[in-house]
Order: C-alpha cells, then structure tokens, then sequence
C-alpha cells in the first residue's frame, strides 16, 4: 500500500506549532533559571546578580549551540531565548539602575505615650503607635517607620526621611507573619501603606523578591 505524504498546508502547519513550541520552552526555562539563579539559591544579593549573569552566558550559549541541531531547530530555541532575556534584562537594569523618588503627604500623629491620661473620647484624633529607625541590610538604608493609627480607626505605616538602593521587584513586609503589603512605591521619599486590621507590625522589611534580599529594616517598638 502507498503511503499518503501530509498536505503541505499540514506540514507547514506543523512546524509553525513546533517554531512556536520550541520558542515558548526556550522562553520559559530562561525566565525560570533567572528567577532560581537569584532568587532560589542564595539570599545575598551579590552572589544572586553574579549566578543570574553567568546563567544568561550559559543560555545564551546553550541556544547558540541548539543551531547545530538545524535552523528549523535551533532558530525559534535562540529566538525564545534572545526575547526572554532581553525583557527580562531590560526590566532589571531599568528597576535597578534608575531612582524613583515619591513625594507622598503621609498621616501623623501624636505618640500614645503623650496622650493625655483621660483622653476626651468626643475629640478623634490621630496617633502614632509604635516607631522604628531603619538599619542597612543588603544595601544602605535610612529613614523612620511609623504605624499610625487614623481617627477614623484605620491604621497605616509610614516611611519618612526613606532613602535604598534601587531595586528590582521591591516589596514593604512586615513582621510578624511576614505580611506583604506591596510593592515599594519608592526607593527614596516618603510613602504610606494600609495595614491589615487585627495585625500588630514589630518589623518592616525592604524586601527584594526578585534576588531574595534583605536591603533594610527597621524593628519597631511603642511610641
């Protein structure tokens, strides 16, 4: 019996799935041994950069070295490649080579300790619960936090006089329970975040998530 060769709309069909297959695992594995290289392996901060450098030489060279197996092969595996590590590059360098600067207008409030001994409960005010001084981790890191507890009853956290290094993927936890309360709105300046009601911060963490790195922190204690 003679054998029926596929439709040459199937076979090019077939290897566009294929280019593109190959391309999204080319993509994938990069962006994945990025984020093991520096954030999986190690929490300092140098030795994340350096394993994420040699970790895009060694896949770029892998990749180059997929052509060997033919263009129809190793083009969409280096295309994958070049595509992942330039965004993924490009993002690190821009979040850690430039500064943002926040100029936010963050609450006060009169420390508990000068509170008055029988406050007049009809008089709302703000107050100012607990504060801690940042100390340099990874990176140096100046500045004040404050939780604030607002007269409506919400309470938040402030970094005033804030100054870190640039970073990327930045974030503000808290302790305990290693709380996330979101990106850092800035590596320097002064900012404000929402806390989770029922939780009583005795830390703040600069956090890298990206490198998992400490930059800085600050343990607070009652005002």
């Amino acid at each position: 019996m003679t054998a029926i060769a596929p439709a040459p709309s199937k076979r090019r069909s077939y290897g566009v799935l294929r280019a593109l297959g190959l391309a999204t695992a080319a993509a994938s594995t990069t962006v994945l041994g990025v984020w093991i290289a520096g954030g999986a392996i190690t929490d300092d901060f140098r030795a994340s950069m350096a394993l994420t450098g040699a970790w895009f030489i060694s896949a770029g060279a892998a990749s180059i070295g997929s052509l060997k197996a033919g263009r129809s092969t190793g083009l969409p595996i280096l295309a994958g490649y070049l595509i992942a590590a330039t965004a993924t590059g490009g993002y690190l360098a821009a979040t850690t080579l430039r500064d943002k600067t926040v100029h936010e207008v963050v609450a006060t409030g009169m420390p508990a300790s000068a509170l008055p001994a029988a406050p007049d409960p009809q008089r709302k005010r703000n107050v100012e619960q607990a504060r801690g001084t940042f100390v340099s981790a990874e990176h140096a890191t100046t500045g004040t936090a404050r939780v604030v507890e607002l007269a409506n009853g919400r309470r938040v956290l402030t970094l005033t006089g804030f100054e870190t290094s640039a970073g990327p993927d930045l974030r503000v936890r808290v302790d305990p329970g290693d709380v996330d309360l979101g990106a850092l709105k800035g590596n320097r300046g002064d900012q404000q975040y929402d806390l989770p009601q029922r939780l009583d911060p005795q830390a703040v963490r600069i956090w890298c998530r990206a490198f998992s790195a400490l930059f800085g922190s600050a343990r607070l204690e009652n005002s």
